[in-house]
């Protein structure tokens, strides 16, 4: 299958990136590599760092950038294991990251990775295909404690507990093997009066797996202040979420470090000395992209500069 992507706020992100000859980029979060060519095409840069944990998505890029290839590292990892790989790489400092959190649109229209909720296959959500943890495993042995949890804290489901409660029920017979099993078992846990409102009710417990399959917030926040710390001056760093923990981490982290917020020390406020200037005040939404990529409705792109 070609692997069709459509990059997600594409102008607005490279606008932001402020991409200059001769400076070092990262995109962490390769998927369809649209947003690399953008960089690649907008300026003579000196290198590009093209990084993805889905070795599917690195083979594709190979083609797709082969007129810069002698531009580009490929790194096919955790984009939070970054800085250990720049420096295997001799690269300490950069002028720009991007990391777009969306799962690409080849992932989810090949219908054997098993994250789509509209094609059938065996459940499997798995960015990384050499790992062996997957959608099935979630929805087959986690509590149903656990999988409330996960679909209130990771997909904002208002029936996240009637969901939970009927996949025990219905693995007690038998497990649950397949999307469209699961997409089903969602479906019957909605009042039908809800049901064909914002789209598919499958759609916010399929993220909440696929996050929790994948470790997506896990270690987050952590990251993008090591992200922070290998800009360069005037460098800067774009990010584009898709859900709401996502984007008030990212929130927290560039308030914190523009200085918007300070730190309480016994009966005092404590301000932080500013290291980032805050490019967007507020974030830059998808929403009018709609119209182009119904994915695009949720993404916001928030921008810091370096100081």
């Amino acid at each position: 299958m070609e692997y069709n992507h459509f990059s997600v706020l594409f102008n607005d992100t490279l606008e932001n990136l402020n991409i200059r000859d001769g400076k070092i980029y990262v995109d962490g979060t390769l998927g369809g590599s649209g947003h690399s060519l953008g960089i690649l095409e907008k300026a003579n840069i000196k290198k590009l760092i093209c990084n993805d944990y889905d070795t599917a998505a690195i083979e594709n890029a190979k083609n797709k950038l082969k007129k810069y290839l002698d531009k580009i590292i490929f790194i096919n990892d955790d984009y939070k294991n970054l800085k250990m790989n720049l420096n295997i790489n001799n690269i300490d400092k950069v002028d720009g990251i991007l990391l777009d959190l969306g799962v690409s649109s080849y992932q989810i229209d090949t219908p054997e990775r098993g994250f789509s909720y509209i094609h059938d296959a065996k459940l499997d959500m798995r960015m990384d295909t050499n790992q062996k943890f997957s959608a099935y495993e979630v929805v087959n042995e986690y509590s149903e404690k656990d999988l409330t949890e996960i679909f209130f804290k990771y997909g904002d489901e208002r029936h996240a507990k009637r969901i939970a409660q009927e996949i025990v029920k219905q693995r007690s017979t038998n497990n649950i093997e397949t999307t469209l099993e699961l997409a089903e078992l969602i479906k019957r846990c909605y009042p039908l009066k809800e049901a064909s409102i914002n789209g598919n009710p499958a759609k916010k417990v399929f993220q909440a797996i696929r996050i929790e399959v994948n470790h997506e917030i896990e270690g987050f926040e952590e990251f993008l202040y090591q992200a922070i710390d290998m800009l360069n001056s005037k460098g800067r760093m774009c990010v584009i979420t898709f859900h709401s923990l996502e984007d008030r981490i990212v929130k927290h982290v560039f308030n914190k470090l523009s200085g918007n917020l300070g730190f309480q020390n016994k009966n005092n406020i404590v301000e932080i000395e500013p290291t980032v200037i805050k490019i967007t005040k507020k974030p830059i939404l998808g929403e009018k992209e709609e119209n182009i990529n119904k994915r695009s409705s949720s993404a916001k792109l928030r921008v810091i500069e370096k100081i």
